[in-house]
């Protein structure tokens, strides 16, 4: 898709963007014409590719505030450099760390050097990311996504407690941010994956499918267009909402 010469290309910055859900978003807001700026700890990858992809991907390890801290930087100077607004953030990077042979981490088991790896990713890192980004934001009347999950609302057969408990104070941070950025005139929400059909996938989650009242997995587009939504005009009125995209699954 074109875009005008003399109008702004929309911008979203997105975590995790490597593959599942990032991936699907990536390939959902360049079809729309957007410039998608991309952030993991991954080099480029090939398997995923957009337009200008490799000049707009900044490898970033989120779990080190110093360099999650040079990356906004980066961010900042590329967008001023090229003159393009803020539009969106979206917040998909998350990780959950397993035991030696694959096994959930409970509350019990957890090493507290995980749950401090695992908070940092994926709680203090977007606030981290919005507070840094907030004027680009403000100036844009931009939108940002927080990428919750059913484990944050009930105990999940596969995600580990660290995992779960950070993404319910994701979802909560959601609502404090949206009251905190809304009269700057940006809007917060989170959207809560449940069983999605991606490569990251636990074993033993076709086993889950026959307590979904849909009776299937999700795709990851079906995720990517739930996102698109939120960071355009449609959901203009829409602010420090959760969607669960799930499939009825947390009802």
């Amino acid at each position: 898709m074109n875009v005008p010469e003399n109008s702004q290309r929309k911008t979203l910055v997105l975590t995790g963007a490597s593959r599942g859900i990032g991936h699907a978003t990536v390939k959902r807001f360049s079809a729309a014409g957007w410039r998608v700026i991309t952030c993991s700890r991954q080099a480029f990858s090939d398997k995923c590719p957009w337009p200008s992809g490799p000049e707009d991907h900044l490898q970033v390890d989120l779990s080190d505030p110093d360099n999650l801290g040079m990356a906004v930087a980066e961010m900042r100077d590329r967008l001023e450099a090229s003159g393009d607004r803020l539009d969106a953030l979206v917040n998909n990077a998350g990780i959950s760390p397993k035991g030696e042979h694959g096994e959930r981490f409970d509350s019990v088991t957890t090493p507290m050097h995980v749950w401090r790896q695992v908070f940092q990713v994926n709680f203090f890192a977007p606030i981290m990311l919005a507070r840094g980004l907030f004027n680009e934001l403000k100036a844009a009347r931009g939108s940002i996504v927080n990428v919750t999950s059913i484990a944050g609302g009930r105990v999940h057969p596969f995600a580990g407690t660290a995992y779960a408990t950070s993404k319910a104070a994701l979802a909560s941070l959601t609502r404090e941010m949206a009251a905190d950025f809304g009269p700057h005139g940006i809007r917060v929400n989170a959207i809560a994956p449940g069983e999605i059909d991606t490569s990251i996938l636990s074993p033993g989650t076709e086993g889950l499918i026959e307590g979904i009242p849909l009776r299937r997995l999700g795709t990851p587009e079906e995720v990517a267009d739930t996102i698109f939504f939120l960071c355009t005009e449609p959901s203009s009125y829409v602010t420090g909402a959760e969607i669960h995209i799930n499939g009825g699954q947390h009802v």
